[in-house]
């Protein structure tokens, strides 16, 4: 058995998704057509193929503890010099991702790893293109705002051709969105509110 590029990630649903995945393409970066416009939770990682099923039952464990959330994109933020990016910002839902990548990242489970860079949810419009295109993506998306909720994340494969393609989609578990998830220790009983 080989390897396969695996990614999580949460995608930005329509009809933000594909205008934004549009607008990367306009500012020239070539490979906005084969990444969907997405908040990632896991980082281009090589995985075993043998590990796949597990890889999968581990994600549905991640998705059955979680609870829908609301997102809220709005403005521009850059990773540059440190890394050629610029992103729209998470302005809401930032925590639920951060929770949620270090669940799918977990010691035990198949996906656990260090991270390059400290964890920053983002919506990537620009990667490794030219300084002017990069500066030209920051500003005109400068004003840009959208608003869901999330209520699922996914696994992709990135392809030989370099297009990630979506394996498995992992809806959470349910409850209202907005509703923190309970943070009571096994086996101590739930604080009661009067």
């Amino acid at each position: 058995m080989g390897t396969v590029m695996l990614g999580v990630s949460i995608a930005v649903p329509e009809p933000y998704g594909s205008l934004l995945q549009e607008r990367r393409a306009g500012f020239g970066d070539a490979a906005a057509h084969g990444i969907p416009t997405h908040v990632t939770l896991l980082p281009p990682t090589e995985a075993d193929e043998s590990v796949l099923a597990e890889v999968e039952a581990h994600l549905a464990r991640v998705a059955a503890a979680g609870r829908p959330f609301s997102m809220r994109l709005s403005g521009t933020g850059t990773f540059r010099p440190l890394s050629p990016v610029v992103f729209v910002n998470v302005v809401e839902g930032g925590e639920a991702c951060a929770r949620l990548q270090q669940q799918v990242r977990d010691e035990p489970g198949p996906l656990a790893r260090e991270l390059q860079w400290p964890y920053h949810p983002h919506v990537t419009v620009a990667h490794g293109i030219a300084e002017d295109a990069m500066d030209r993506a920051y500003e005109e998306l400068a004003d840009y705002e959208a608003a869901w909720t999330c209520s699922s994340f996914a696994l992709y494969e990135q392809g030989a051709d370099g297009v990630w393609r979506k394996l498995r989609e992992y809806a959470f578990a349910g409850g209202p969105p907005g509703v923190p998830p309970q943070s009571t220790p096994l086996g101590e009983p739930a604080p009661t509110h009067h």
